[in-house]
């Protein structure tokens, strides 16, 4: 228990951080950003929302909705600050969605994602953040100009997890999902109804989330990444694996030949550690991102290609 803690500790100094709240106005006085929350098994969930610059200039457009979740012991807005998430939507002119897990009890108060065999409270305690996640999907297509075909989910660590097990159990919402630094720890059989486009980024070098699996952060049990990434590629019919580059940079292999023609993808960098490639560190006892690549651009890209 007291390495536990001491782990749980270790974590919240590495998501901790101060936050200026950015004006919800734009100069035209219309509002783009929305702290909202929504009831959801009598509980209170919140979230973040930001619109992109052009989201007003035209009723008809529908705008592709991008959900970003944090790690264990982050929140939205830490996501949204330490990853610049916000700025690639602006720019690429996508809605973003940053939910924020439960937030426990205890004296660290870490939030976090039920996605299987991890983590922490939300866990533990069995919370439902499959339904927190449909119920959000269906809030933001309703009230937004969101354009239901192209949902999209990304995560980091415990995020990442949750995407996977979105993907499992939301297939008929999301269009493609990317997984950054997690891996598949879902509990429940995988039944996806139809095939889903898969995009995975992981550093060979990250010990907290061990790419080849075993103990890392808060003193969890991680399984390997390939073993989920061969499941999914057996979910989705792949039949062709393909080392593209292997380099001093990073590894990239793909699937193809995929149900509907779908792809699947693994970055797999050579540098960094449990961290957003393309970001910056920003506190002293947090992994250093990879920048061989820019996460946010690469993950953009890869959404898309895709469509419900």
């Amino acid at each position: 228990m007291k390495r536990f803690l001491t782990n749980l500790a270790m974590l919240l100094l590495l998501v901790t951080f101060t936050y200026c709240q950015k004006n919800n106005n734009g100069s035209n006085g219309q509002q783009y950003r929305f702290n909202g929350t929504m009831n959801v098994d009598e509980r209170t969930r919140t979230y973040l929302l930001n619109l992109p610059p052009h989201y007003y200039d035209n009723d008809s457009t529908a705008f592709a909705l991008v959900l970003g979740l944090h790690g264990g012991g982050g929140s939205a807005t830490q996501f949204e600050k330490d990853y610049h998430f916000t700025d690639k939507a602006n720019a690429a002119g996508f809605i973003a969605l940053y939910p924020n897990g439960i937030q426990s009890s205890g004296p660290l108060g870490l939030r976090t994602w039920n996605a299987g065999t991890c983590c922490d409270a939300a866990m533990e305690q069995n919370v439902d953040d499959v339904k927190f996640i449909r119920e959000l999907i269906d809030y933001a297509i309703s009230h937004y100009h969101v354009n239901p075909k192209k949902v999209y989910v990304t995560g980091m660590s415990n995020g990442a997890m949750m995407s996977y097990r979105l993907a499992c159990e939301l297939p008929d919402k999301i269009a493609a999902i990317a997984a950054v630094s997690g891996t598949l720890v879902t509990t429940k059989p995988c039944t996806p109804v139809r095939a889903v486009p898969i995009l995975h980024i992981h550093s060979i070098q990250d010990q907290k989330v061990p790419y080849a699996g075993g103990i890392g952060l808060a003193g969890y049990y991680y399984p390997p990444v390939d073993s989920g990434l061969e499941l999914w590629a057996a979910k989705n019919a792949c039949s062709t694996k393909q080392v593209i580059t292997d380099d001093d940079r990073y590894k990239l292999t793909q699937w193809t030949s995929c149900t509907n023609n779908i792809m699947m993808q693994l970055y797999l960098t050579k540098d960094g550690g449990h961290a957003w490639p393309g970001a910056q560190k920003v506190r002293a006892r947090a992994d250093t991102p990879s920048t061989v690549i820019n996460a946010n651009d690469v993950i953009w890209d890869f959404f898309q290609r895709y469509t419900l």
